[in-house]
């Protein structure tokens, strides 16, 4: 959320950050209900403030039984008045906050034009793209012929894009989890397990609320499931004032996460790419209220991703991302993508962004400066490392032409050995599709 004051001031930023990210909102609409609600609030605080001082003449010694009946009969036509104005008030309140958690942030001048990811611009590739002699498989393949996987059983008991991780892609998963614990623990990120259910609050005050309503999961309880541990994480902040001394405050979260994928039919639905249910190591951060600080921080946290993508040995690009591809709040967002051998491509396999006080100000958390000051503090998060999807570009690009996978050098002595090759072949399944 944006400060009123600085939407008044600057509406013709507020249109071209709509435009740029290709956001439908007319800031006209909103400054016309919030002249409304202004001149309301003062119209009833200027009654309350007669009420206030009829009140006090009323219990004066010196005032006369008449003028006392006067001023009785006088206070019940303005609280009568000053009632409707209130109701009138509330209902534009409604309005206006509905409108407000619209409003799109401000992106930075370096963010590129465009409509879509398609627009997105690489800005550097790291590690060494893996040749084959052969054609590649698919990780469906791979993953199928080892008995690492079961889509069929998985959409038996879960549905579309449901799938079960079996044998050695289990034990793998677990270790990837640990690893990468400790490798953002030991670089100063403070562990956090974070629930998956979250209350409203913690949607809107993160942004993805309401835009993002049709891709969440929500029980009876008027709770919903999160898609990201920036989401509980941000919520475990809410209303803290936190002194400029304990800043920056860096957490590495692990939760399961859940999306509907409701924008996505018909894409990518084989595999284990854009699944409903998986895991991640999320970064978060809160620092001071300084745009360099934000940027700084935002290298920082994306060049942690592409270090562990480095430890992996994979093969990848970071993009920018354009206009058309940021949410509502972020001002800046960098993609990492794997290199996908099978299908010829990159994919997104993290995402790093900074919204400076957006995410604050909706969720109260705030920061004494060393002046004593009060400040929202700025807000960012990135992708660690998310499972299963991590899988796809890790076995193909380790891929062996019997079918076999090796295991990323970094990972083999937490897993106990080199290769995943298949036991039993009498048991794996044939590949599907």
């Amino acid at each position: 959320m944006l400060d009123i004051q600085f939407i008044r001031e600057n509406k013709e930023l507020i249109d071209l950050a709509a435009k740029k990210k290709h956001i439908q909102f007319d800031v006209e609409d909103l400054l016309k209900v919030d002249s409304d609600r202004r001149g309301l609030l003062r119209t009833v605080e200027e009654k309350r403030a007669k009420q206030n001082e009829a009140t006090k003449r009323i219990s004066e010694k010196t005032i006369t039984p008449e003028e006392r009946t006067f001023i009785i009969n006088d206070m019940k036509e303005l609280k009568e008045s000053m009632a409707r104005d209130e109701e009138s008030l509330k209902e534009i309140m409604v309005e206006w906050q509905r409108l407000m958690v619209q409003v799109p942030n401000i992106p930075d001048m370096s963010v590129p034009e465009g409509m879509d990811d398609s627009d997105n611009l690489e800005i550097r590739k790291s590690g060494e793209k893996p040749e084959f002699s052969y054609t590649p498989k698919s990780h469906i393949e791979l993953m199928q012929g080892l008995d690492l996987v079961d889509f069929e059983r998985g959409t038996k008991v879960s549905g579309f894009r449901g799938y079960f991780l079996k044998n050695d892609a289990v034990r793998l998963t677990f270790v990837l989890w640990n690893y990468f614990l400790d490798f953002f623990a030991s670089r100063g990120l403070d562990p956090l397990l974070a629930p998956s259910l979250a209350n409203r609050e913690s949607f809107i005050g993160t942004g993805f609320l309401p835009q993002s309503e049709e891709d969440l999961y929500k029980t009876q309880d008027d709770q919903y499931l999160t898609g990201t541990g920036e989401v509980p994480v941000m919520g475990y902040f809410r209303d803290d004032v936190i002194e400029q001394s304990e800043l920056p405050k860096k957490v590495i979260a692990f939760s399961p996460c859940f999306r509907r994928e409701a924008g996505s039919h018909g894409k990518d639905t084989k595999g284990l790419v854009r699944v409903h249910e998986f895991y991640k190591l999320e970064q978060v951060t809160l620092c001071e209220a300084s745009h360099e600080e934000s940027v700084k921080h935002h290298e920082a946290m994306n060049s942690l991703t592409e270090e562990a993508m480095n430890e992996l040995g994979l093969h990848f690009r970071t993009v920018v991302n354009c206009g058309g591809d940021l949410g509502l709040g972020q001002v800046k967002k960098y993609d990492i993508e794997l290199w996908v051998p099978s299908e010829n491509t990159y994919r997104e396999i993290s995402s790093a962004s900074y919204f400076h006080d957006f995410q604050a100000r909706r969720l109260n958390i705030r920061y004494r400066d060393n002046g004593g000051k009060m400040r929202f503090v700025h807000s960012l998060n990135s992708t660690a490392i998310p499972t299963p999807r991590i899988l796809v570009a890790l076995f193909e690009q380790y891929q062996n032409e019997d079918g076999s996978v090796t295991i990323p050098p970094a990972l083999q002595p937490l897993f106990g050995k080199e290769k995943i090759e298949s036991q039993h072949p009498s048991n794996a399944q044939n590949p599907k599709t």
